[in-house]
């Protein structure tokens, strides 16, 4: 890569020192070089023979003495080698010219595939919206097919009717049993409730009937001990006696 050079000083000549820049440096001195011609694979560079030779001419001019015959020769070869330096140049700008036409209708190419791109890039869109709506359909369509399904897989109308009315049949039934044994069951309530009314009544006369002959036992038997206390103080006395 070539770069801007710097002058060094060593042994009484000017030496050149390249350094790296970037790409866009690079091209444009490229493009100065080829321009100017300053650089060549052999011999002198044309733009410095050039130089040399205008050099030349313009010195003789100034000379004093009368040299036309060497200004003449000297003006010559000047032209002579400006239309050498020339032809290239226009080769250069005709192949210029050649490259910027190539490029507009390159750009005009990239235009036209970029808006291809983009008009792809709009159906590309437009295509994945249809198939999300084409897969919500479908996906209705699944569960539609499911649920026909299903009402295909139960009986008739008619038999679901009759076995309607049949499990009617059974509830009232069913019901009506129940109502029947909730009546017997209060009635059977009713029963245990005065059954345990006597059991209790029967319960509290047999206690009071047992106080009852408890206390008559108490008295007989205080009777009988004071009979006896009777009769012994009977005979203590006839002893005394």
């Amino acid at each position: 890569m070539l770069g801007k050079g710097r002058k060094v000083s060593g042994r009484g000549e000017t030496v050149t020192a390249n350094y790296a820049f970037g790409p866009a440096e690079d091209d444009a001195i490229i493009k100065h070089r080829l321009l100017t011609r300053t650089t060549t694979t052999r011999g002198e560079p044309p733009l410095k023979k050039l130089q040399r030779k205008f050099t030349s001419f313009v010195l003789e001019v100034e000379k004093d003495e009368e040299n036309y015959n060497d200004c003449a020769k000297l003006s010559k070869a000047f032209l002579q080698e400006l239309s050498t330096f020339e032809i290239p140049l226009l080769k250069s700008k005709a192949v210029i010219d050649a490259n910027l036409r190539e490029k507009e209708n390159f750009n005009e190419l990239k235009d036209e595939i970029n808006r291809q791109i983009s008009l792809v890039q709009t159906d590309i869109e437009e295509l994945k919206k249809q198939l999300e709506e084409s897969k919500i359909e479908r996906q209705h369509k699944e569960e539609c097919e499911a649920i026909r399904k299903l009402i295909s897989a139960q009986p008739p109308r008619s038999e679901t009717q009759k076995s309607i009315r049949e499990i009617e049949k059974e509830i009232a039934a069913l019901e009506a049993e129940n109502t029947a044994g909730s009546r017997l069951l209060e009635l059977r309530k009713k029963q245990f409730a005065l059954l345990l009314h006597v059991v209790d009544e029967l319960q509290n006369t047999i206690e009071e009937d047992q106080k009852s002959l408890i206390e008559e036992m108490r008295m007989v038997t205080e009777e009988q001990k004071s009979g006896m206390d009777d009769a012994s103080g009977g005979s203590e006395a006839m002893a005394v006696d």
